[in-house]
């Protein structure tokens, strides 16, 4: 089942920032039954490997049903869209009797139940146990007593002797109501030269030589009139009104016994209540899997090993949302692989650098996993955890002040508290929003904290020197370490200002690299700031402050 655990794995910003609301805003369900196992959709925690595995069995088997299946899949689609959903009709079938039109809701059900049954339990395809339909071709029997199996519902005369009898007897005096009419109307095209319409009614203009004689017939009455005509419709004659009489007793009768029908097939509706229900249940996992192969496929997503270790583990990864961005403006996205264990790592490197699309990207892929995803990734390796979260600025404002700070701590305070044996913090450019001194002291406290906790905890930083305490794994991101200043200076020397800075963008390289001793870590502010036409003084005179 999708449904699992209720206790919270991240909160409403952590699900945001990591990407995950992108990933489930961008799975096109079609079933409002789909779209319900969306919204309650559940992450696996530690000790439910098993079911996660079996759930990414699950979606690799619907990935081969798409690829191998586009017709039947297209299909399927086409039905999905047409679903309503008929759950509390359903159910009410078993303390009320339905109506007509919920009679009808029901029989559309099971048609599309057994279109969807045609698509899925064909010949070759290997849909998954969990998404195959139990068979309601008997109760699609009582509601289509014909067999026409089209979609159209009526109380038909098969469900009543008794009603076909009436009907009939209805009909029969319906006829000699007709009869009656057309005697008369006869009557009075010979006597007074009249034709009346079809209908036993004839409009005339007032200003017609023949209105007073029509005004004149008794047989006719007026029936509607404006300033230039009138509307004359043949009276009821007496056999007429009998013969309604008659059609009015007649139509109580047929009443009652269409309700007797329509308690009989609710009866019969709520002895597969449970049928039913499970199968609207299938239906929409059926329909979220369909919508998370669709979504592999197009995004390119593969199936993460799931470990027993706590680690976060990928080669290549990519993030959705920033890919999106990436490749709608005609650019190519620089993939990041990590390998994340309990214990802290630090990602160094000036802005542009993209330290915190790799914080997010560290915690999609691993929430991804966790809610039942394939990743963005060339490969994976995800050790589920109790706990994850993320602590952010938002949008990265550059005016955060004392009241944004005092924001950041009483967030971070919150997430300690509630951290726990295999969680996974998240940590971006923490006490920015300070004094140098204090937020590289505050910096390296939590990184002492932290370190000592059973947790995988990622932090970016400018604080270079956070990373100088033993156990702390120091990420860089390559930036321009590699870049060709001299091919970069010729594209930026005629370049305006707003350029400038796409150019810069196009030479980062945004892959991360281990730093293994202080000379290594490429000084990627300077660079930019040169590149950017920064004095060369004040370029050499910060040198001098670089240890």
């Amino acid at each position: 089942m999708i449904i699992r655990s209720n206790w919270r794995l991240a909160n409403v910003k952590t699900r945001r920032e990591t990407g995950l609301d992108y990933v489930m805003q961008n799975i096109n369900l079609n079933t409002p039954f789909g779209k319900k196992q969306l919204k309650e959709l559940k992450p696996y925690h530690p000790g439910q490997e098993p079911e996660l595995r079996e759930e990414f069995d699950r979606t690799d088997a619907m990935i081969r049903y798409a690829r191998e299946y586009p017709g039947f899949v297209e299909h399927l689609s086409e039905i999905f869209m047409e679903m309503k959903d008929t759950t509390l009709t359903i159910q009410r079938s078993t303390t009320d009797t339905l109506s007509v039109v919920e009679l009808y809701e029901v029989k559309a059900l099971l048609l599309q139940m057994r279109q969807i049954i045609k698509y899925t339990q064909a010949e070759g395809c290997d849909i998954p146990e969990a998404y195959l339909l139990r068979n309601t071709e008997s109760l699609l029997d009582e509601l289509d007593p014909s067999g026409d199996r089209l979609n159209t519902f009526y109380i038909y005369d098969e469900f009543s002797e008794k009603l076909h009898e009436l009907r009939l007897k209805k009909r029969e005096f319906e006829l000699l109501i007709r009869k009656e009419q057309k005697k008369r109307r006869d009557e009075i095209r010979r006597e007074y030269g009249v034709q009346l319409t079809p209908k036993f009614d004839i409009v005339v203009a007032k200003s017609h030589q023949s209105f007073e004689t029509i005004s004149s017939i008794e047989d006719l009455e007026i029936v509607d009139q404006d300033y230039m005509s009138v509307t004359f419709k043949l009276k009821p004659g007496e056999e007429t009104y009998v013969y309604t009489g008659e059609i009015e007793k007649l139509n109580g009768e047929i009443e009652d016994e269409e309700e007797k029908v329509r308690k009989i097939l609710s009866l019969k509706i709520s002895e597969y209540t449970d049928v039913l229900l499970e199968n609207c249940t299938k239906i929409g996992a059926l329909d979220f899997a369909l919508a998370k192969a669709a979504f592999s496929i197009k995004r390119n997503l593969v199936r993460p090993e799931i470990v027993d270790e706590h680690i976060v583990e990928f080669q290549n990864g990519r993030n959705l949302a920033v890919e999106e961005v990436v490749e709608r403006k005609g650019k190519t996205y620089c993939p990041v692989s990590l390998s994340l264990k309990d214990g802290v790592t630090v990602i160094t490197g000036a802005n542009m650098g993209g330290k915190t699309i790799s914080l997010k990207l560290a915690g999609q892929i691993a929430i991804m996993a966790q809610y039942g995803f394939f990743v963005p990734a060339e490969s994976a390796s995800v050790g589920l955890s109790n706990y994850m979260q993320i602590l952010i600025g938002d949008s990265q404002s550059v005016e955060r002040g004392l009241s944004s700070f005092g924001s950041e701590m009483e967030e971070l305070k919150e997430i300690l508290d509630k951290g726990q044996d295999r969680s996974l913090i998240l940590v971006d450019e923490i006490a920015s929003g300070t004094n140098p001194t204090e937020g590289t002291a505050l910096t390296k406290s939590l990184v002492d904290y932290l370190i000592q906790k059973p947790y995988i905890s990622l932090i970016t930083t400018h604080f270079e020197t956070v990373t100088e305490r033993e156990g702390v794994v120091n990420m860089q991101v390559r930036g321009l370490a590699d870049c060709d200043f001299v091919l970069l200076g010729r594209e930026l020397q005629y370049a305006n200002r707003k350029d400038r800075i796409n150019i810069i963008s196009k030479y980062m390289d945004y892959r991360l690299c281990r730093v293994e001793n202080e000379t290594q870590v490429p000084k990627d502010a300077l660079n930019i700031a040169t590149m950017l036409g920064i004095d060369k003084v004040i370029i050499e005179g910060a040198k001098k402050y670089i240890k």
